[in-house]
């Protein structure tokens, strides 16, 4: 299966991927200054390029100017197209959080067309499918967000664990700061969308 990793222009990451994994590198132009600081240099810029200064002659680049998307969606579509499976997002949050949840509802869009997965120095996150285990989880906090919705959902292996519930993000029902007490859980719902975060450790 074909995965990438995308640098988004958010807060630099202290833990850098191992790129040398992925079949592409990608960032959008903001990003790029933070990559050469860490000596990687990508297969291909994003971007609107408002945010570079110079660009690289030696690298690909493609000029996305429509300014009613966003550099994260035009990058999307684009790893899409060229028939990629799977995306591995860094930089998606800090510095300003309204791009946060600007990338949260592009992701959601995009969810059916392509798994896409953020990671940042405390946790990674996603959205998850209606049926949906997890391994390797012990001792790990674990949060489900609803987006802003999700009904029926029932877990096994979680420490307050619910059984057909409704998380409401409206009604301020969610469920942050639960802990897995087993090595697997498995996480179930009828409708709606959830939103999974997974500490590091």
């Amino acid at each position: 299966m074909s995965k990438v990793v995308l640098f988004l222009n958010g807060e630099k990451p202290l833990d850098i991927p191992d790129v040398q994994k992925y079949s592409a590198i990608y960032c959008t132009d903001g990003a790029y200054h933070f990559l050469t600081d860490c000596e990687i240099t990508p297969d291909l810029i994003i971007g609107d390029f408002d945010s570079i200064e110079k660009l690289p002659i030696d690298i690909p680049h493609i000029h996305t100017p429509d300014q009613n998307y966003t550099d994260f969606e035009k990058a999307i579509e684009l790893i899409i197209q060229q028939g990629h499976k799977e995306i591995d997002v860094y930089a998606a949050n800090g510095l300003e959080q309204d791009h946060f949840l600007g990338n949260m509802c592009c992701a959601l869009k995009y969810k059916k067309k392509i798994k896409i997965r953020f990671y940042d120095d405390k946790q990674s996150y996603y959205f998850i499918k209606k049926n949906t285990t997890l391994t390797n989880v012990i001792n790990k906090i674990i949060s489900l967000f609803p987006f802003p919705i999700a009904k029926n959902i029932t877990t096994k292996g979680l420490k307050y664990p619910l059984k057909k519930s409704t998380l409401n993000m409206m009604k301020n029902k969610i469920g942050t700061r639960n802990k897995a007490v087993t090595n697997n859980i498995n996480i179930t719902f009828s409708k709606g969308n959830l939103l999974i975060f997974i500490e590091n450790k």
